[in-house]
This record gives structure tokens, sequence and C-alpha cells, in this order.
């Protein structure tokens, strides 16, 4: 069994295409297809399956991979230990949901990649309940969740913002227009929120079931992109954190209700497995982190010629 191959079959897990794969690594299709063919006749087992043009992992395939990741892994770390550590090379794997992949990630990737060009960053989008488990399998070096302050055992948790969560409504919708909200007023709207299972969709229940109201219409949806362009629609009223409605908002294509949604207490926070080697590209990693969060508290406050720099980055990466 040779490292090529495992790169290969690792490739190939990801794009389910022989033609893709290839091309990432730059060899020819058929070559690909051998090398599997010769890995799958060592290991006595399928690794994939051909269902017609469409190619799929078997099971002992998707239990094969999880151990090429591993090993695959550990080889970068021991190589990034050899290196110093201002020419890190390796792979480190991220973690997190729709929401912060979209409006909180993109600045610290943008400054990771720009200051360790040769690192290989993996970004894998997973829901927030499957987030912590991700770490405890290893298929993720550091997970980034939107929950309330997170205490574990096994996993270390730092917090880094508080997020704010909003009502938001179309600007002609009938309660758009009113400086002050009682609870009746919402009875007879349609909320468009997450699915249940989402931590902060639980608290939201929780929040209303607190003040006395637990009949509510909903409509639930995967994705906060999904929310939002309902709300603008004039559909319902959204519930959903202010980063993720800040152009729209700006534009005048949404409006914050006046309602404040009472012990909702929602944070980004980073997490890693407390007994995995952290390794200088995770360390690394981290301290841009870091840096960023940093960067974003003293907006408020006024920013110096760094927090400036991470800004300018956070605008080129759309955020």
């Amino acid at each position: 069994m040779e490292l090529r191959q495992l790169n290969m079959f690792r490739t190939v897990a990801s794009t389910l295409n022989f033609s893709r794969a290839a091309e990432a690594m730059g060899y020819v299709p058929s070559n690909v297809t051998m090398q599997l063919k010769a890995l799958e006749e060592e290991l006595g087992v399928r690794l994939f399956d051909r269902l017609g043009k469409q190619l799929v992992l078997t099971t002992a395939g998707e239990r094969f991979l999880t151990h090429v990741e591993e090993v695959l892994h550990k080889l970068d770390e021991a190589r990034s230990v050899v290196h110093d550590e201002d020419n890190l090379t390796g792979t480190i794997t991220i973690s997190a949901n729709e929401v912060l992949c979209a409006y909180r990630l993109p600045v610290v990737f943008h400054l990771f990649r720009s200051r360790y060009p040769d690192v290989r960053l993996i970004f894998r989008s997973v829901p927030n309940q499957e987030l912590k488990q991700s770490l405890f399998e290893g298929s993720a070096d550091v997970v980034f969740m939107l929950d309330e302050p997170l205490r574990s055992s096994g996993l270390a948790v730092e917090p880094l913002l508080e997020e704010t969560f909003r009502l938001f409504a179309a600007p002609d919708h009938p309660l758009a227009q009113r400086m002050e909200l009682q609870l009746e007023d919402f009875h007879g709207e349609v909320f468009l929120t997450n699915e249940k299972g989402c931590p902060y969709r639980t608290m939201f229940d929780r929040g209303f079931e607190q003040e006395g109201i637990d009949t509510i219409t909903y409509l639930e949806f995967q994705s906060a992109e999904a929310i939002k362009q309902c709300a603008i629609t004039g559909i319902g009223i959204a519930f959903l954190p202010e980063v993720v409605t800040e152009a729209e908002v700006e534009r005048g294509e949404l409006v914050a209700l006046p309602w404040h949604i009472p012990n909702l207490h929602v944070y980004t926070q980073m997490l890693w497995h407390k007994d995995k080697w952290l390794s200088p590209i995770i360390l690394s990693f981290l301290e841009v982190v870091r840096e960023v969060h940093a960067a974003e508290d003293g907006i408020d406050r006024g920013c110096d010629d760094q927090d400036r720099d991470i800004r300018g980055l956070a605008a080129e990466a759309n955020l």
C-alpha cells in the first residue's frame, strides 16, 4: 500500500469523480483508476460502487476513509515538525456551520492563507449538532460553533464573540413600522427559523415559551440565506443573527423589529480536542483566529493599523 494510493483515494472520495481527482493531482484518469483498483485488490474489498456514471463510497470505503484521513494528517503533522514555523507546510481541517462559514471565517481563512500559503486548508461545512462529534472522530482539527457557552470534559472551548440575534421583516411588513411590540402582536405571524435541533432555534423556542407563547407557526429551513430571502419577499418574520443581515438592513431590504428575545446568549466559539497534539500549523491557525477576533473587538473602540489591515482583508473577502 503506497502513500500515493492513499492520497488518490482521499481525493477521489472527496470529488467522487475520477477525472476531477486526476486533474487535481496531475495524473491521467486511467492512472488513478488503475491505482485504486490495485488498492481495492490489496484490501480485498470494494471501496467505490460505480453506478453508471455515478461514483459512491461503499460502507467499507467510508470506514477506510476515516483511517486514511487520520494517517495522512499524522504525516502532515510529522512534516510540519521539521520545518521552520515561518514556512509551515501540511494540512489543517476546519469545520463550521453555514452561517460562520459565510460571515465569520472568510477573513480568517484569507489572513491565514496570506501568511502560510504552503499550508493546505480544508474546510467542511457541518451541521451544528455534528460539529463536536467531528472532533472526537478526528475528522476536523478545529471547529467553530454558534451556541450557548459550552463546557466539555473532552474539548477545549474558546468563546470568541457574542452574536446578537434579532427578528427581521420586510420594510412593508405590518409590524415593521411599529416603535414597540407586545406579545399579542405576534399572533398569526409566521416565523422563519432553522430546523429543530439547531441550538439557537431551541433557545428561540424557549424564549417565547417563557413569555407564555407555545403555539407558533413556523417555516423551517436548513439555510440562513433561504430564511433571509423569504423574509425579504414578505413571507414571514426571520430569526437570524445580525451579522447575516447587515447588508440587507443597510440597503433597506430588511428591518429589525423592536423585540428583545429574553435569555438568548449565543456565542461564536472555537473548539478542539483536549488530547489532540497542537501542531505548529494548528497553533498558528488559532493565533490568526484570535488576532482577527481582537481586531473585531476593537472596531467600536477605534482601530490601529493592524486592525485596519485585517478589516481590509475582510473587505477583500466580501464580508
